[in-house]
């Protein structure tokens, strides 16, 4: 996401919490849903002891750059006395892209430990790590993902909205030693798209009015995080930014579990302990100026001896901070919902709160509403989407810690060059051919050039390192009028596992007829097929050929990069956890950010029967649409994020592409900006929060304030049966359409920076 400065500060927030009860134990998950794993008790995790021949082929220095490091080859004890701060910074500082690995142990820290752009931090699965902070630790937070610079006025390493590609995993981050009076932080986690925290355990002192924070975001585009455990502490999570996603955290015995500070959007997986959650919000939030809490969105929450379930900071006698509850089970809770000092909105006790909302609600074909504190209708929830105790079903990503070195076959051992230049696929498709289904395939760092359909077989389960790069090009790649598919996970028809994690799959432009992604199989096993931290990046990078602008008056197509981001056909099911499927705005690798008009046609289509798990998804800049939903079934969404092309209307959609009903374009006359979602003869779909967004009209952002960045950016069919929650929109007119109709004004909803409907059902 790029925006300009001014924006940044301004923008508002919706948050959205989202709460399953699986106790996050670390290092004690599930692994695949194919768990044969031959390591023995004392093996280290296996991403020790494989064989690293990892590359950065597009850096400056190739033959000598190093991705993975072992902190330990960097002077680190791992024991608890000596000072390993330096040592693990210059682990992550010897060059940006590389994955950091720290093996079991304890590392005493005194400063911050800098997660810089395009790193990977990452402990032991088997025997997490735990980083200690000292007692005499100074810094913002013992993990700091985007540092303030000493001395420059607020200025950080990073446009928080362009904090991208970072990941820290199975870490114990322990603040226990640290005075309680002084304000210790686990994490500041101030980041974007294409960002992770998974397995995650923060511990913090315990005593009375102690002043230490698990995490800190103050800013931001996210992102997704999961799996995590908070321990004590002052706040478990203080946190503010456009959106969110959050699955399974677990906050025990915090004075307050989350504080949000401002959102846009925010899904949280939830189980308290003895803590209550805080929103600062009020009936000042109605202008940006006064943006405080935009929407929480709350699902399958469990809640257990807390006084205040949550805490407005003010109240609410019109739509200023939405709030919707699903599925929440209250155990000695006396207030679910109240006011700082004043009214309890909803009493809370020992039970379970189906469905209720404060906010505008919406039905139909109806331009009225109706302001509610109040129960609200609930979705019907397909019985395909949810685990055994009737909850949204989710899944950890799988690191196969249970496995062993040798029950994995490396793309580089078999003559994979990944290079960015020499055409890999034969070479890959032979590897799949032989060892899907029996060995997990290990993509070893680089960029895995295929000139032609590269076909993942059912069953497979291949995992990156540092973000391994899929890159696709060349004729096969080149007409529009013949879309052909890179990467096919899954013959049609069929059936079995398919787990995919750390893999950026992206186009070598101009590659106007690629259909990225096509994914087919079938999983017999809930959540069996998905992929985890895999992006769909596309332009905008090294090695694309799609960093800058075509020349004047050249051919449009030349500056296309795909034809579709991701097709998730009829028969496929599909688990998807923070997947994003960026077209990119601005050049990531030129050193500024400079912003560039390149062309995608398409991002998601989803033609599935289900069951599919959009888990923190993001679809960005397409040229049609974002999100598509045709003939689809038993979806569950959320939370989904997109931004409509910064150029529209000029040229207007479809160009450079034209309407092609093969892939279900939506064709209304009068639209000339990207859809942000059409939803067309689909059934059960759950769109559990949404932030979509439209900042430019043809560059320009005068847009904004008068909601006129574009028209129309949702629209959903009269037969489809849909519920849609927590819905939040940036620089559009009408809000949700249907029938290619506008329903909802935008200006009936002013929740900040943003404008948000509480709820609509058909």
């Amino acid at each position: 996401m790029f925006i300009t400065t001014l924006a940044l500060v301004l923008l508002g927030l919706f948050a959205h919490l989202n709460s399953i009860l699986v106790q996050a134990v670390i290092g004690s998950q599930f692994s695949s849903v194919s768990d044969k794993g031959t390591a023995g008790p004392n093996d280290p995790f296996w991403m020790e002891s494989i064989t690293h021949q990892g590359t950065a082929p597009l850096n400056s220095d190739a033959s000598t750059y190093k991705v993975f490091r072992n902190v330990k080859d960097f002077g680190a004890k791992g024991d608890g006395v000596a000072d390993d701060t330096n040592a693990i910074n210059a682990a992550i500082s010897t060059g940006a892209r590389s994955v950091v690995y720290l093996p079991a142990g304890t590392y005493l820290v005194s400063s911050p430990i800098i997660a810089l752009y395009l790193t990977q931090i990452i402990g032991d699965a088997r025997r997490p790590p735990t980083i200690l902070a000292s007692r005499s630790f100074t810094g913002l937070a013992v993990i700091d993902a985007n540092p303030y610079i000493p001395d420059g006025w607020g200025a950080q390493y990073y446009v928080n909205q362009n904090n991208f590609f970072r990941s820290v995993r199975n870490i114990r981050i322990d603040l226990t030693k640290m005075p309680v009076a002084v304000e210790a932080t686990g994490l500041h986690w101030q980041v974007s798209q294409a960002t992770s925290l998974m397995n995650i355990v923060v511990d913090m002192s315990t005593a009375k009015g102690n002043k230490h924070r698990g995490m800190f975001m103050e800013n931001g585009s996210g992102g997704f995080m999961g799996d995590m455990v908070f321990n004590g502490g002052s706040i478990g999570m203080n946190v503010g930014n456009q959106q969110f996603t959050v699955r399974n955290v677990t906050i025990n015995n915090t004075a307050t579990a989350i504080q949000c500070i401002w959102n846009w959007g925010k899904r949280h997986v939830v189980h308290v302990l003895g803590c209550h959650l805080k929103e600062v919000s009020g009936q000042d939030g109605h202008t940006k100026v006064s943006q405080t809490v935009g929407a929480v969105a709350i699902i399958d929450a469990t809640v257990i001896n807390t006084p205040i379930f949550i805490q407005n900071s003010k109240p609410s006698t019109s739509l200023a901070g939405s709030l919707v509850l699903n599925n929440i089970q209250l155990q000695n809770v006396p207030t679910a919902v109240g006011v700082a000092g004043g009214e309890v909105v909803l009493p809370g006790g020992t039970t379970t709160i189906d469905s209720w909302g404060q906010g505008n609600v919406y039905n139909g074909t109806s331009s009225s509403f109706q302001f509610v504190k109040s129960n609200i209708p609930a979705p019907t929830k397909a019985a395909s989407l949810l685990d055994s105790s009737g909850r949204i079903f989710g899944r950890p990503r799988p690191q196969y810690e249970n496995y062993a070195v040798d029950q994995f076959v490396s793309v580089k051992s078999h003559g994979a060059k990944g290079d960015g230049k020499t055409d890999d696929t034969a070479t890959l498709q032979a590897i799949f051919d032989k060892s899907s289904g029996t060995k997990i395939i290990f993509f070893d760092a680089g960029v895995y050039y295929i000139m032609d359909t590269l076909k993942i077989p059912a069953g497979t389960q291949m995992v990156g390192e540092g973000w391994s790069v899929i890159m696709g090009g060349g004729s096969a790649f080149s007409d529009a009028k013949k879309p052909t598919v890179m990467i096919q996970a899954g013959a049609p028809g069929s059936s079995g596992i398919m787990e995919i994690t750390d893999i950026i799959f992206t186009t070598q432009g101009p590659a106007p007829g690629a259909v990225v992604v096509e994914w087919n199989v079938n999983s017999p096993i809930q959540g069996g097929a998905g992929m985890w931290d895999t992006y769909i990046r596309l332009g905008g990078s090294a090695g694309t050929n799609l960093q800058t602008n075509g020349s004047e008056g050249a051919d449009m197509m030349t500056s296309a990069a795909a034809y579709l981001a991701m097709h998730i056909t009829t028969n496929a099911n599909a688990y998807l956890e923070g997947t994003w499927l960026w077209l990119a705005d601005h050049n990531l690798d030129g050193g500024k950010s400079e912003q560039i008009s390149i062309y995608s046609g398409r991002g998601l289509l989803s033609e599935s029967q289900g069951p599919v798990w959009l888990i923190g998804t993001a679809s960005e800049h397409h040229v049609i649409y974002q999100y598509n939903l045709n003939n689809a079934s038993d979806h569950f969404m959320g939370l989904i994020q997109t931004e409509a092309p910064y150029y529209q209307p000029q040229p207007a959609l479809p160009e450079p592409f034209t309407i092609d009903e093969s892939y279900a374009d939506p064709n209304v006359p009068g639209q000339t900006s990207a859809w942000a979602l059409v939803v067309t003869k689909s059934k059960n779909i759950i769109i559990f929060g949404a932030g979509l967004y439209s900042f430019f009209s043809a560059y320009n952002q005068a847009c904004i304030d008068s909601k006129s960045c574009q028209d129309q950016l949702l629209n959903i069919d009269g037969e489809s049966t849909i519920w849609v929650y927590s819905l939040s929109t940036v620089g559009v007119t009408h809000q949700l359409s249907v029938e290619n109709k506008p329903v909802i004004s935008a200006i009936q909803n002013p929740n900040g920076f943003q404008d948000t409907v509480t709820m609509w059902s058909p």
